[in-house]
């Protein structure tokens, strides 16, 4: 991996060069322990055939590994590097085409020679690739993404609310707090999900976050390799993988590989002076992402963006440290195998090394070359999106992007914009459909436009809701359009019920409320219908048809569209192949309006009706086209 030169050239050291200071080092004694090694497990049958492990513990580097060669076959070490903390030691593993899945121990031993007796010993495994493993398809157009906030969605196992010895314990009447909600409350309502429609499940980070404060929406990581104790165990997150599997969801994981938690486990014990970006000092970003590609932007700008702090409480990594970068790939893939995963949604993408950023995709897609990876770029310009996908022209001098798929903030923003805008709301200008209509015709610069993830909402942004002013008509018009673009479309939890929030400011809180009928005594059940008022039920009924009719409209997936200028407050695009047609008609006026259906020919030759996928009612396309008020239609043509 080709990545900007470390500026702690001597943080490292190789074994083979100074022995006589091991020697030295090792002449007292030394409480020797091995608290971690990371990853713990690897597999056989990888594409790429080195695993570096992360050895922590007291005074680690001064012990030589080597491998107890009986159940190794296959294995050796082919590296040992000393960092500046003598608390660790990264080992690589060099293996074969030969090795075979199995436990072996990797010994340490005094510097003082091979004949020394060792001091530790470590039981290592490698695992057996489950079958198909390399093939598995990640999500696409095909499938519509739920995402959920697992510490707001259901509460399956009150018993792990607080778990002692972490800081931050339950209390379900903050909204910045730990509501309850877990793994095993998620687990137990996937019937729910598979029954709406929906074919893929985002949750929010569900690695450790053992943090004072708001550790539950998960992005301030204090261990990698670990489910936070509060959701439930890693064999609980398998589990869950599996019964959704077994339903026809896959799971995908939310990854943050830009920053940790303040109190991650290596603050306390740095491996490196340069692991943490600034020295481990607090600079912040200011945000300015299009630094990295303006071509009149400074350098300074460009670092700051990709070296400062997201929070204070979020110290950014420094993955020009190789070391860094390394453990992060092999992190990512680690829980792809070890859970089984569909595909991956990444957190604040474009603030990472952006060397790092496409040997990081490269190493995913080439131990898994049809899954999906989904980055966070919140932008609304198009271009600043377009440029990370795969097959753009890269960014800056970094080298090419091997990112799927990005989330469609730029469609998004037009979307509830264009809807939620009228002359008496001020807070929205004077969007329109118009803009809606614009921004997609700006899909040729995408490399593949129809793989970007478009949402209509999520756990950053008001409720979908509330910003279309509470209006049943806006929000049908909303969800047809998200679930029929040309796009991979993604619900929020709540937007199936008519979760509202505040309009103003941020208020995560409010985004966030815990989903009704996920806690023992909710007087509203969401899961059974129980409490729920009838627009909610219309609400929830509106989407689980939707959903339900799209899963089967591959015409809706893979087809091509064709759209057509707004006019009179209504917007018409057509998604079609060679069997089959599909129109979509938005009407945002609080009155009937009639299209002349003349206009629409290179679609509507021959055609004499359309079938209304919801209500069943057919509607006749000859002549005129009348469109009821403050609807979206979606017509099966015939």
């Amino acid at each position: 991996m080709r990545l900007p030169r470390s500026p702690f050239p001597h943080a490292l050291v190789r074994a083979a060069l100074f022995p006589a200071l091991l020697i030295g080092m090792c002449a007292h004694a030394a409480d020797y322990r091995i608290d971690r090694v990371e990853p713990a497990f690897w597999w056989t049958g990888m594409h790429h055939k080195t695993v570096q492990l992360m050895v922590h513990g007291t005074a680690i580097a001064e012990l030589v590994p080597a491998i107890d060669q009986p159940g190794a076959r296959g294995v050796r070490i082919a590296a040992v590097t000393r960092a500046a903390n003598p608390n660790y030691l990264f080992i690589d593993l060099a293996l074969g085409d030969d090795a075979q899945p199995g436990a072996f121990d990797i010994v340490f031993r005094p510097a003082a020679g091979a004949a020394a007796a060792p001091v530790l010993r470590h039981r290592y495994q490698l695992l057996p690739r489950a079958p198909g493993s390399r093939e598995r398809r990640g999500f696409g157009p095909r499938d519509t993404i739920y995402q959920v906030m697992p510490d707001r969605y259901a509460n399956g196992d009150p018993s792990n609310d607080s778990v002692p010895g972490l800081l931050e314990q339950a209390k379900r009447g903050s909204g910045g707090g730990r509501h309850g909600g877990d793994l095993a409350g998620m687990t137990a309502h996937l019937d729910y999900v598979a029954d709406m429609g929906y074919t893929q499940v985002w949750p929010t980070p569900l690695v450790e976050n053992d943090m004072p404060a708001y550790s539950y929406h998960g992005y301030a990581a204090t261990d990698f390799y670990r489910i936070d104790p509060r959701y439930g165990s890693n064999e609980d997150f398998r589990t869950f993988v599996a019964r959704a599997r077994d339903k026809g969801i896959g799971v995908i994981q939310d990854v943050v590989l830009n920053h940790i938690g303040s109190r991650h486990w290596w603050m306390r014990d740095m491996p490196m002076p340069d692991w943490i970006s600034h020295g481990g000092q607090p600079v912040m970003t200011e945000h300015h992402r299009v630094a990295l590609n303006d071509p009149y932007g400074s350098r300074a700008d460009a670092r700051n963006f990709t070296e400062g702090w997201f929070s204070r409480g979020m110290p950014d990594l420094n993955q020009a440290n190789p070391f860094v970068a390394n453990y992060l790939i092999q992190n990512t893939i680690w829980w792809v195998e070890y859970a089984g995963l569909s595909g991956l949604r990444v957190d604040t993408y474009g603030y990472s090394n952006t060397a790092f950023l496409a040997e990081w995709s490269r190493r995913v897609m080439d131990e898994y070359p049809q899954l999906n990876l989904v980055g966070e770029e919140w932008s609304t310009r198009v271009p600043v999106v377009a440029r990370w996908q795969r097959g753009s022209n890269g960014v800056g001098a970094a080298p090419p992007s091997q990112l799927p798929s990005l989330m469609d903030f730029p469609l998004n923003d037009a979307l509830r914009r264009g809807l939620a805008s009228a002359a008496a709301d001020s807070n929205f200008g004077t969007f329109s459909l118009n803009d809606l209509y614009e921004t997609l015709a700006l899909d040729y610069l995408y490399p593949d436009a129809g793989n970007l993830v478009l949402f209509e909402g999520n756990h950053d942004l008001p409720r979908t809701w509330t910003v279309l002013n509470e209006d049943m008509g806006l929000y049908r018009m909303a969800l047809a359009y998200v679930l029929t673009a040309p796009r991979i479309p993604q619900l929020y939890y709540g937007t199936e019920i008519l979760m509202p929030s505040t309009k103003e400011g941020r208020d995560d809180a409010s985004y966030r409320r815990d989903f009704p009928g996920g806690w023992a005594g909710d007087k509203v059940n969401a899961f059974t219908g129980a409490g729920l008022t009838r627009q909610q039920r219309e609400a929830q009924a509106f989407v689980k048809k939707l959903l339900n009719w799209r899963k089967g409209a591959t015409v809706i997936h893979a087809g091509r569209t064709m759209h057509f200028g707004p006019q009179q407050d209504t917007y018409v695009f057509f998604r079609y192949d060679d069997k089959a047609k599909v129109m979509v008609a938005l009407n945002k006026n609080r009155q009937a309006v009639t299209l002349d259906a003349a206009r629409f020919g290179e679609m509507l030759h021959g055609v004499t009706q359309g079938r209304d996928v919801i209500t069943g009612q057919t509607y006749p396309l000859a002549g005129s086209i009348a469109l009821p008020a403050r609807t979206a239609l979606i017509l099966e043509l015939q």
